[in-house]
């Protein structure tokens, strides 16, 4: 279950674009109800939601996997540590290059 998932910053973002939730809903091919489930924390948004959220929104997609909450991840006895680290490697990484990315922008504007 998604820990935390910023409504407030969807909301926002939607209503920049004139949208609302339902045509979130509409364009990511899910019921209203369903989307009402991940915006209050009853689900986690699939990786493809989460793609179709950030082109939706004209959003980066790491910006909208940190702003949809943070997954738990498995415990030491459900996945190996090697595997482990490497994913949050992987993860920082992302985070890395998305905020080199944002600083960049924040310069040229």
């Amino acid at each position: 279950m998604s820990l935390f998932f910023d409504a407030v910053w969807f909301d926002a973002k939607l209503a920049a674009r004139k949208l609302d939730r339902t045509a979130l809903a509409v364009a990511v091919g899910i019921e209203p109800t369903e989307l009402h489930r991940i915006f209050t924390h009853e689900r986690e948004p699939t990786a493809e939601e989460l793609a179709v959220f950030a082109n939706v929104l004209g959003s980066d997609l790491v910006e909208v996997t940190l702003k949809s909450g943070v997954a738990p991840r498995a415990t030491p006895e459900d996945a190996d540590s090697g595997d482990r680290i490497s994913d949050i490697e992987a993860r920082l990484d992302a985070i890395d290059t998305w905020l080199a990315e944002f600083e960049a922008a924040k310069k040229t504007a």
